[in-house]
């Protein structure tokens, strides 16, 4: 069995075990000087006589704002009801204490083992549950999200410009252009530069609801697309299903938003001059994180890897042949992967 040492521990299970079976003729300063540690160790490990472990730096008694009798009734609700610990904290406030804090209800459910309120409800479900989404990995490639990340304005520039964004969902390959406009024209080009560069067949487009990407919202309110709008009908004409999120729910893109994160931690990082010098981070970013970012999410592979994969097992959802490029070598590309990675 292993022995429980505390991390500033000034002796081993061997050094206390030779303290306790030092003959009574050798004294506790000249044990002391043997080991270099104090007296007060030595008369500590002798009189403990076998036990050699450390004990317990908890105090054996618990000053908590609630009593025994009410941490059980806490705890009975949260069993039987399943409630939230806000919301318990609000009961618990109610009809048991009402100067109680959220910090001491998280304790209390904590040392009753009922702190995870996920862990509780599989443990009580009588049958499986189905899962709120479907998982990312159940998809093959063709499935892309599209965004658009305000940029800063350049000294160089005139106006800001617009980053238009694409990502798959199953391998995490990303297409990023800069754009002087954010218009449906600026999006109608996007869409057919993304055809053009994407080694895989895309059959369907995840938007928002933006002006750039649908009719759907107008002066008067919401209608059904009309299908004239210009980035629908890049769509129609390549078989490429166009859906929109519901409105004001942008966590249905939450992959493209997520990696709009990863940019504006770039653009943070960065000293940037130029609207020339941005583009080429951009392009730059973009090698970066197809071929050379391993990501958890793909199994520590880079989006590139993934495809290839994904080519050998199904050709037919591909287009053209995906290849690795070399790893950059310049001292900015080098630290980009770093900063990535990190």
């Amino acid at each position: 069995m292993a022995s429980t040492l505390h991390s500033n521990a000034r002796t081993t299970p061997q050094i206390r075990r030779e303290l306790q079976e030092a003959p009574p003729s050798v004294s506790d300063p000249e044990l002391a000087r043997r080991y270099s540690i104090t007296r007060a160790t030595v008369r500590k490990w002798r009189r403990r006589r076998t036990e050699v472990e450390d004990r317990s730096h908890c105090p054996q008694t618990l000053h908590t704002t609630l009593t025994p009798e009410q941490e059980a009734i806490v705890v009975q609700v949260r069993e039987v009801a399943l409630l939230s610990l806000d919301n318990l904290l609000i009961v618990a406030r109610e009809f048991l204490n009402p100067d109680l804090t959220r910090a001491s209800v998280d304790r209390c459910l904590r040392r009753h083992g009922v702190g995870n309120l996920q862990a509780l409800k599989r443990e009580q479900a009588t049958e499986p549950v189905e899962p709120g989404h479907k998982p990312f990995r159940e998809y093959v490639p063709g499935f892309v999200h599209v965004d658009v990340k305000y940029l800063p304005q350049m000294a160089d520039q005139p106006s800001r410009g617009y980053l238009f964004v694409a990502i798959d969902r199953t391998s995490r390959w990303v297409y990023l252009k800069v754009r002087r406009s954010k218009t449906a024209e600026a999006a109608r080009g996007f869409l057919k530069k993304l055809l053009q560069q994407a080694p895989f067949c895309i059959t369907h487009v995840v938007t928002d609801n933006g002006k750039e990407f649908t009719d759907r919202f107008t002066t008067t309110g919401e209608r059904k697309p009309t299908g004239r709008h210009p980035f629908d009908q890049v769509c129609a004409e390549h078989d490429i299903e166009h859906r929109l999120i519901r409105p004001k729910r942008p966590q249905t893109n939450g992959m493209v938003e997520r990696f709009n994160g990863r940019i504006a931690d770039l653009l943070r990082t960065r000293h940037l001059d130029s609207g020339q010098h941005l583009d080429d981070t951009f392009r730059d970013y973009q090698r970066l994180y197809n071929h050379h970012i391993g990501q958890k999410a793909l199994g520590h592979r880079t989006p590139v890897e993934t495809l290839k994969a994904w080519q050998q097992d199904r050709p037919d959802l591909f287009r053209k042949r995906v290849y690795n490029q070399a790893r950059p070598e310049s001292y900015f590309q080098a630290k980009a992967i770093q900063y990535a990675a990190a």
